[in-house]
């Protein structure tokens, strides 16, 4: 443990088929999983950058060689039957660990930067939590300072309900909201983002 802060980093194996699958339906497959490696790989060189430990949570399997260096990152397998459980335990394990900040983010994210979240970890001195709304009503980010495990529970996750379910949990607490960004789930996405036009010339 080098740093008190620590961010967490939720993958999903990248599978044919498994990846994207909201995507996939319009892009097919093959696209879909070539976007979540590209999705994958801009997480991994933004999240080198971040001044804190950094754990991988992996769906499904560990991986040992792939793009997240075993000297870098601290790599775990995510636990637990719904995704706030799996969150939860990631925290859980992050201040059993002795961090005194931990923040996560997903994989999917292209407009994401190192200095977003350096940034809402420097928010977690002021603030009891800190959540980066996203677009559908979720959030692609969500620290804190300590473990409140109510904001994991009784969600419909992957709805647009998220993100104001978890603010009411919160709602006695110190909260900074971060700017608003889009991660990519369905095909309007990327549309019209540069960054993934020539995936959708192939």
């Amino acid at each position: 443990m080098k740093h008190k802060n620590l961010l967490l980093i939720f993958t999903r194996n990248p599978e044919l088929g498994k990846s994207k699958t909201r995507l996939a339906k319009t892009i097919g497959d093959q696209t879909a999983l070539e976007i979540y490696k590209f999705l994958l790989k801009r997480t991994q060189e933004i999240a080198v950058k971040v001044n804190a430990d950094k754990a991988v949570y992996y769906s499904v399997k560990v991986r040992n060689n792939d793009i997240w260096d075993s000297s870098i990152y601290q790599k775990y397998q995510q636990f637990g039957e719904d995704l706030g459980v799996r969150m939860k335990n990631a925290f859980k394990n992050g201040f059993d660990a002795g961090y005194k900040k931990v923040i996560i983010v997903g994989s999917d994210l292209y407009d994401l930067s190192s200095k977003i979240i350096d940034n809402a970890f420097q928010k977690l001195e002021s603030n009891d939590f800190v959540i980066g709304p996203a677009e559908d009503g979720g959030y692609y980010l969500l620290g804190m300072n300590f473990l409140q495990e109510d904001i994991f529970e009784n969600k419909d996750w992957g709805t647009e309900t998220v993100r104001k379910d978890t603010l009411v949990n919160l709602k006695d607490k110190k909260v900074f909201l971060l700017e608003m960004l889009n991660d990519v789930d369905v095909f309007e996405d990327i549309e019209h983002h540069p960054a993934f036009q020539h995936f959708l010339k192939q």
